[in-house]
């Protein structure tokens, strides 16, 4: 069944209104709602999430050092350069 979509160009062999990229990431109208479920799922998952959760402060400090880990083991690999 044809999305009654108005002016938008519609893809026959995907069956699926096509939209411009101007306006979304995404290329049809099936790949947005796709994301849309997924993306509501995983904030969902996380509002259910009964662990204890962290301080922003927490979180960032271990994130800086493992980015100055790498950085570090980066540093000394000719290879990586």
């Amino acid at each position: 069944m044809r999305p009654s979509s108005g002016s938008l160009p519609y893809n026959h062999q995907t069956m699926s209104t096509v939209l411009s990229p101007i306006e979304s990431e995404f290329a049809t109208v099936a790949e947005a709602e796709a994301h849309d479920r997924w993306f509501r799922a995983k904030v969902q998952a996380s509002l259910d999430d009964q662990r204890p959760s962290l301080p922003h402060d927490q979180v960032m400090a271990k994130l800086r050092d493992i980015i100055e880990a790498k950085r570090q083991a980066h540093a000394f690999d000719p290879v990586a350069r």
